[in-house]
């Protein structure tokens, strides 16, 4: 079992950050998983730049996983939304995937979910990848169709859309606490 703690994440963390993303990203070329439509496979990964994250952080909903003070292998960044803490970007780097890693920090923004009171939680995600709609399923997520989606979680899918993620391999998801 790692000694990785979840622990809210400092302003010394987010310049790591996107080497995070980067890293987890780089699984979906290794299965062979088109993130961009038409994205060439040697065009370098996008990735949100450490800047993004200091409000996320200064409020509280930016947490890391590491070893004490040691740096992050991995995060969650969150906004409260529509009564949810909802997903906004949760990466593990690949040096510390299959760690149960991934699964420990989403346990911890649950609990954190119900310790805020809020309704329950919410993401977008790759229906169809292993580690990604099946996994949130298996904490008990579930896949609401864009026909029932709030207007908000539309619009993470339409700006997902936009910035060329397939609409149809997308999904917007809900925990109910």
């Amino acid at each position: 079992m790692s000694r990785m703690i979840v622990r809210p994440a400092r302003p010394d963390d987010l310049p790591l950050l996107p080497d995070i993303e980067v890293s987890a990203a780089g699984l979906f070329r290794d299965e062979g998983v088109a993130i961009i439509a038409g994205e060439a496979e040697d065009a370098p990964l996008d990735f949100t730049p450490a800047e993004v994250w200091a409000p996320i952080a200064a409020a509280g909903l930016l947490w890391v996983m590491a070893e004490g003070d040691g740096p992050p292998g991995a995060f969650l960044a969150a906004r409260i939304e529509e009564h949810r803490l909802h997903i906004l970007e949760f990466d593990v780097h690949r040096r510390h995937q299959g760690q149960g890693l991934g699964r420990r920090l989403l346990a911890f923004a649950i609990d954190e979910a119900r310790r805020r009171g809020l309704a329950g939680l919410s993401l977008t995600t790759f229906r169809d990848v292993p580690w990604n709609a099946p996994f949130y399923a298996s904490a008990g997520f579930e896949i609401v169709e864009r026909d029932a989606a709030t207007p908000l979680l539309t619009a993470y899918l339409d700006r997902e859309a936009a910035r060329g993620l397939d609409p149809v391999r997308r999904c917007a998801m809900v925990l109910n606490l």
